[in-house]
């Protein structure tokens, strides 16, 4: 069975946030990023690029380029609530999932292929799932590396699906231009392309007189990208470290009910992240921030380890309880639960959270909102 890998893309992905919770946007140029002398631009929407304006631009500049966009504020939590989504599609596919933003990642699928089909077929199913769960597009290049596999993703968006076989790689990317190899970089991209270089089949091709000046040492490892050669394995991020879920709040808060209602909510998301994951929890803790900046954090550990929000929400509530004794009064600006000792979670696991899953499922296709815990509700 040959190797296959997939790299997945959202589209826009911040942007495409945005629009999906404000419809009123759809069809509009949209950045997200903060405004102001030193801003750039976090996100771009497919109707913005239309005027030049990418990602990582100084703010100034995308509005000098298109005046009539609409700047939207970051909102890392929500981002990261719908990357939660994403990566639990992924898992479902393969354990091999090699996470490199919150809106992009490798996938291994050669040993899924037995019980799924082929890759492109895999792909297919990635991609409606994502579009199910969270309304977005997501483009796919399949490929039997992660090097090509990343370069065909890009050749189709959005929402595109580009398979390149191996027998079709020198194909697909000798006439593309040298920018599209990964890594390379703004100015050394130009002076590639100043030495007469601008495709990857000139550089593939181009002799060590040419390219030893440029890539020095690299010279070698520069011409086997060109040609699409990558052997570096899909490493699994299955080692995170923690989920968490925070929240500041917009003034502070010294009623027990309300923080009580606030942290039940957050234990809510920080496990539906974690189920998206496929983890479990070994250890559970807060973090709490005082109006006066003073931070503090609490944590348990469990055994055995879970996924359930009801062991979560209770150990947390116990936490935060004990802390508000010895606090008597504070007022505090910001809430957070913390889940770490993650492990891959295990069907046991799973089949004992079936609630929280079904509650995952519905707001997957209805929204966060279609279902809330009576506990969240202050």
């Amino acid at each position: 069975m040959s190797r296959a890998i997939l790299h997945v893309d959202m589209d826009a992905f911040y942007a495409s946030v945005e629009k999906r919770d404000n419809p009123e946007l759809v069809g509009k140029p949209v950045i997200v990023g903060w405004p102001g002398g030193r801003g750039v631009v976090a996100a771009a929407s497919y109707e913005v690029r239309k005027f030049g304006v990418r990602s990582a631009m100084p703010m100034h500049t995308a509005l000098r380029l298109c005046p009539d966009a609409i700047c939207i504020p970051p909102r890392m939590q929500r981002y990261r609530e719908i990357s939660g989504k994403v990566f639990g599609v992924f898992h479902e596919v393969t354990p091999l999932v090699q996470g490199l933003s919150l809106d992009e990642a490798f996938l291994d699928v050669t040993e899924s292929q037995a019980l799924l089909g082929e890759p492109a077929a895999i792909a297919r199913r990635i991609k409606e799932s994502i579009r199910a769960r969270t309304g977005l597009t997501a483009s796919v290049g399949v490929a039997t590396n992660k090097l090509v596999a990343k370069i065909a993703s890009d050749l189709d968006k959005p929402d595109g699906l580009t398979v390149v076989p191996e027998q079709r790689i020198r194909e697909v990317l000798d006439p593309l231009s040298v920018r599209r190899l990964p890594g390379l970089g703004r100015k050394l991209g130009e002076k590639v392309e100043a030495a007469g270089l601008r495709t990857l089949g000139e550089l593939r091709t181009a002799t060590d007189a040419v390219l030893r000046p440029l890539f020095g040492r690299d010279t070698p490892r520069m011409r086997e990208r060109a040609a699409g050669v990558d052997d570096r394995p899909v490493q699994p991020d299955l080692e995170e470290k923690s989920l968490s879920a925070e929240d500041t709040f917009a003034q502070d808060l010294a009623d027990p009910r309300r923080l009580d209602a606030q942290l039940c909510r957050l234990a809510d998301l920080a496990c539906e992240r974690l189920r998206g994951r496929g983890l479990m929890t070994g250890r559970v803790g807060v973090k709490i921030r005082r109006h006066d900046f003073a931070t503090f954090t609490r944590q348990r550990a469990i055994a055995p380890p879970t996924q359930e929000e009801l062991t979560v929400r209770n150990v947390a509530r116990e936490l935060l309880s004990r802390w508000l004794t010895e606090h008597s009064g504070a007022k505090l600006r910001l809430l957070g639960v913390v889940l770490t000792d993650l492990s891959p979670a295990s069907q046991l696991g799973l089949f004992d959270a079936r609630l929280d899953c079904t509650v995952d499922e519905v707001r997957a296709r209805f929204g966060r909102d279609a279902l809330r815990r009576g506990n969240t509700i202050g």
